[in-house]
């Protein structure tokens, strides 16, 4: 059998057992992820992915838990700063997905040696930019803070949180790239351990950091910070664990030419659309929401920690489609990845349907959960958390037909979509309804806004498979 790529980290192999030992991980990975069957290949991946997510929600929402504890203006500044989170997100997201798409086609292709490079120079971005992230934000800390919707009374707790969150930039890019790194080739199972791990150990430090250690938000921090580390460390160690992933990458690997740069930013530009238009979003929720007091504020962080867990399913699903449908479209085999979509659409729509009716159900417990001794974040956030639960069952659409299109390189028609949900509708109605209908407008801007991108994406998506070939082309 030919080798494709030398063994990693070795410049002169003459070993055929070494060569034939690459070709076998590489071809059974191929052959799994464009012969086996559709539902089991995207479960055996959605299914980890879905784990992984709920664990990054959950403790997430660990840190609004412990920190509501220590009143409403604690728990605002949680939110505040989240927008600050979902910067460093959109950062590792756009790297990360970006290369991800590229080599999941790459290897469908079989050209090993493009994805190891795409691969070597992602990690080298995901660095440089967690490196800038920190820098600029501790040097702006004052006035970033009051930009992102911060009141008085919220300052000091935004500051002590973002202090720490902002010294973990670096790992949380990292990890956010490897991450999708793995997901890429269908490595699903690994990097929801290694999310997992950093998830159950921040849920355990939180209490630890924030009550024992009387550090009170910082502590909170503290403990994300820790986690972040330990997790990116984790799946650092297994991408380059000789053998594990067919993918291997390499300081010699890295390429930092013009093309491959574009490529990168280009492919990941949706992701950096929806998490960058979701950082902005979330600070337009804020400054909308602070005219009705750090009640407002608080409620509707706590509606979107409960809409992100219920949407990691939906999410997570998607995740492990992206993958599939990279692979086989690489490959030329159409049918696969229009089964693939089937198969993902009607998982994530009836999970998110029925997790949505039971929040609806229960909405007031559930917000109460994370402030309880405040019955006005109460009355607020389970009205907006119910209103958003009216839209969410449109979501598992836009999310599958936004990954397709990712997934097999239409970033143009993908970057559309994701400027929809967060930008394009959210933004026009957190600016036209709060006028209208007051702390009402507030409530419902995503629900309207999660409603129109559904009607977008619709004809979207008809467009795209009729346009996709019909049959399946033979192997090259």
């Amino acid at each position: 059998m030919q080798n494709n790529e030398p063994e990693c980290g070795q410049e002169n192999i003459t070993s055929s057992d070494s060569t034939s030992g690459a070709d076998d991980i590489q071809e059974k990975q191929y052959r799994r992820m464009t012969s086996g069957p559709v539902s089991k290949v995207v479960l055996s991946m959605g299914i980890p992915a879905v784990i992984g997510m709920l664990v990054t929600s959950i403790y997430n929402g660990a840190d609004t838990y412990f920190v509501g504890q220590l009143g409403t203006s604690a728990s605002g500044a949680v939110g505040v700063v989240f927008s600050l989170m979902n910067i460093i997100q959109a950062i590792g997201f756009t790297i990360g997905q970006g290369a991800s798409s590229l080599i999941s086609r790459r290897l469908g292709e079989k050209d090993y040696e493009k994805a190891n490079r795409i691969a070597s120079t992602s990690l080298l971005l995901a660095v440089a930019f967690g490196i800038i992230i920190l820098g600029l934000g501790l040097v702006f800390l004052d006035p970033f803070m009051r930009l992102l919707g911060a009141t008085e009374t919220m300052l000091p707790h935004a500051k002590a949180y973002a202090n720490y969150i902002l010294l973990a930039a670096p790992f949380m890019v990292i990890s956010f790239v490897m991450n999708n790194l793995l997901r890429a080739e269908g490595k699903i199972k690994f990097a929801m351990i290694g999310i997992s791990i950093g998830g159950i150990l921040n849920i355990g430090l939180d209490p630890l950091f924030i009550h024992a250690f009387s550090l009170g938000t910082a502590g909170a921090a503290i403990a994300t910070a820790i986690s972040q580390l330990i997790s990116a460390c984790i799946l650092v160690g297994a991408y380059f664990k000789k053998g594990f992933t067919v993918v291997q990458p390499r300081p010699n690997r890295i390429e930092l030419s013009g093309g491959m740069l574009i490529d990168i930013f280009k492919t990941g530009l949706p992701a950096l659309l929806r998490q960058g238009l979701a950082s902005i979003s979330s600070v337009a929720l804020n400054r909308s929401a602070m005219v009705y007091g750090d009640a407002a504020v608080a409620a509707m962080s706590i509606v979107n920690k409960v809409f992100m867990l219920i949407f990691s399913a939906a999410l997570g699903i998607g995740q492990g489609y992206q993958p599939v449908a990279g692979y086989n479209y690489g490959a030329r085999k159409y049918s696969r990845v229009r089964a693939a979509y089937k198969f993902t659409l009607i998982v994530s729509s009836a999970v998110m349907t029925a997790a949505s009716a039971i929040a609806f159900i229960f909405a007031p417990d559930i917000v109460a959960l994370f402030l309880r001794d405040d019955p006005e974040v109460i009355r607020i956030g389970a009205l907006a958390l119910r209103i958003q639960c009216c839209a969410m069952p449109t979501v598992p659409f836009v999310v599958t037909c936004n990954m397709t299109f990712q997934s097999v390189g239409k970033a143009a028609a993908a970057s559309f979509l994701s400027a929809c949900r967060q930008g394009v509708f959210f933004l026009l109605f957190i600016l036209v309804l709060p006028p209208l209908l007051k702390l009402l407008g507030v409530q419902s801007a995503q629900a309207a806004a999660d409603v129109c991108t559904f009607l977008v994406a619709i004809p979207m998506c008809i467009t795209f498979f009729k346009k996709m070939p019909k049959t399946d082309e033979p192997d090259a």
